[in-house]
């Protein structure tokens, strides 16, 4: 079993050495580490066409020698997956994050969107990430390290499909405090985002996306609310958006006339 391990906050984060030193021991396991340079924090779901990638020998906040790309978090399992990395990827597990990624947070999550990546390329993948606050200046990654095992460890064990995420979120608690395991759905993210706008030295506008942190609808059975009372989250996620529950809704729509008027356009345009 090859796993390979990245995440989307940089190669010397010290919660990716903690995942990757909690893995490796794993009886029948090899783990490889092919991460992201630097932070790609919000990333979202990155490929990069437009440059080319480079990989290097890059280190561990621990020492450990590893591999790093230039890309996204996306980017790096593209690149193990299509033979940066001579032996063949059977999963891909990413984290730790610092912090959780919740409800809507998923799409904007370098942390998820590399797990989902390994989807992509029907390898099961796994984002781990950790209720921590801001304000913590040198976090524990301890108890999220023995979380990230034992689910490793039931999945290796009970098998995952290959086009499903597991979007994996841990309490700051210490391991005895945190209470057990949840099977969950995506809770409900409020975001309370704040347009600012300033002027450069030029008098120039520029702006920033501001605001205060998000915080969530704690409701039984989410993501959220499982954090909220103590538990880790676990919440399988599937690529395929589609809104089934609409398809019943429009089927009887009548496009007519058929066909629409036609559109001017600018001659430029034509």
């Amino acid at each position: 079993m090859h796993i390979l391990v990245t995440n989307d906050d940089g190669v010397n984060a010290r919660g990716l050495a903690a995942l990757y030193h909690a893995l490796r021991d794993i009886p029948g396991v090899e783990v490889s580490v092919l991460a992201p340079d630097r932070n790609w924090s919000v990333s979202g779901h990155v490929k990069t066409l437009h440059r080319p990638l480079r990989v290097k020998r890059a280190y561990l906040a621990d020492g450990t020698p590893v591999l790093a790309s230039d890309g996204a978090p996306s980017d790096c399992v593209a690149l193990a997956v299509l033979g940066v990395l001579e032996k063949p990827i059977d999963m891909v597990v990413s984290g730790i994050n610092p912090f959780p990624n919740l409800g809507h947070d998923v799409t904007y999550s370098g942390t998820v969107t590399a797990a989902m990546e390994a989807a992509i390329a029907h390898i099961p993948g796994i984002a781990f990430s950790l209720n921590s606050p801001e304000e913590v200046h040198r976090r524990d990654y301890g108890p999220a390290a023995a979380i990230a095992r034992f689910v490793v460890e039931h999945i290796l064990r009970h098998g995952w499909p290959a086009d499903i995420v597991l979007n994996v979120n841990i309490p700051y608690l210490p391991l005895e405090a945190i209470k057990g395991l949840q099977w969950t759905r995506l809770g409900l993210r409020v975001y309370r985002d704040k347009l600012e706008k300033r002027l450069d030295p030029r008098g120039k506008p520029y702006y920033w996306i501001g605001g205060e942190a998000p915080t969530g609808v704690p409701e039984p059975g989410t993501d959220i609310g499982a954090l909220a009372e103590g538990y880790v989250s676990l919440t399988p996620l599937q690529l395929d958006l589609t809104a089934y529950e609409m398809l019943p809704k429009v089927q009887n729509w009548t496009w007519a006339p058929w066909p629409p008027p036609a559109v001017a356009l600018p001659e430029a345009l034509a």
